[in-house]
């Protein structure tokens, strides 16, 4: 038996956000196995030096290619940011960031007010949503926000939490003065608050980039050969640090994998010096 389409996917990101993007991979390309690599020895990438977050980025692909990753997906804004054009120098299989695809759906959706960025603080200080917002539409107005407490309230499972409620309402209250009428949710782990997001502005088109990148990535799915079943089947998902909250939002946003699924200790990269 054999499964036409069905390539390998790899999918990488410094904590628990990228979960977000794999749950929509799985919903176009629900025969494809998942090997999914949780970097939470060093979550947060957004305060880290650039230098910091493509040296994880490239030894995570590296790491997801040798254990059979055909496409990998950089779910994580941070690293698109500043490594997915290395990435692609270095590696032979396609590598698929969040940015351009987030940049697109936004254009697209947007009435012609600003359209607004909640990042991470190094996904801000790159411009890269700025720059590739106004690529596609040279007239398009763009407000980033960073917004550091995000990460934390998501890993420690507090989204729906009086702190994260007031900083939702922190971080919009910018993007709402100046006219917003769409906002990219420009890090993986920040569809993980829509809901408090949605509450403090109901009227604001929220895009989540994942949406864009996995048809992105089952569009690429349909060049690939059969592949051969085995029992090798399942998804895997390798974890640096701290695996709780791994397996509490594998559990609720991919509860399909469950019967199959297997949790491992995934190696630890050293900070570069």
């Amino acid at each position: 038996m054999s499964t036409a389409g069905a390539p390998i996917i790899g999918v990488r990101d410094s904590g628990v956000g990228g979960l977000t993007v794999a749950r929509r991979i799985r919903e176009v390309l629900p025969h494809s196995p998942l090997l999914y690599f949780a970097d939470t020895a060093h979550v947060p990438y957004g305060d880290r030096e650039p230098h910091e977050v493509r040296h994880f980025a490239l030894s995570i692909s590296d790491f997801l290619i040798c254990q059979g990753a055909q496409i990998v997906v950089f779910a994580c804004n941070t690293s698109s940011a500043y490594a997915l054009d290395s990435a692609r120098q270095k590696f032979d299989v396609p590598i698929i960031g969040m940015i351009e695809p987030g940049a697109r759906a936004a254009v697209a959706a947007s009435s012609g007010g600003l359209i607004g960025v909640l990042a991470t603080q190094a996904t801000v200080a790159s411009h890269v949503y700025t720059s590739s917002i106004q690529r596609l539409q040279p007239a398009a107005r763009c407000l980033e926000i960073a917004c550091p407490e995000f990460v934390p309230l998501v890993e420690a499972e507090q989204t729906l939490s009086q702190a994260a409620h007031d900083a939702a309402r922190h971080y919009l209250q910018p993007l709402l003065d100046a006219g917003a009428d769409t906002i990219i949710l420009g890090c993986t782990h920040y569809p993980l608050l829509m809901a408090v997001l949605q509450q403090a502005a109901p009227a604001v088109r929220f895009i989540d980039p994942a949406e864009a990148v996995a048809l992105e990535v089952a569009a690429l799915a349909q060049d690939f050969p059969p592949r051969l079943n085995d029992s090798n089947t399942g998804d895997t998902f390798f974890v640096s640090g701290a695996e709780d909250g791994v397996r509490h939002w594998i559990e609720k946003l991919l509860p399909q994998s469950k019967p199959q699924m297997s949790v491992r200790r995934g190696p630890i990269f050293d900070v570069p010096s």
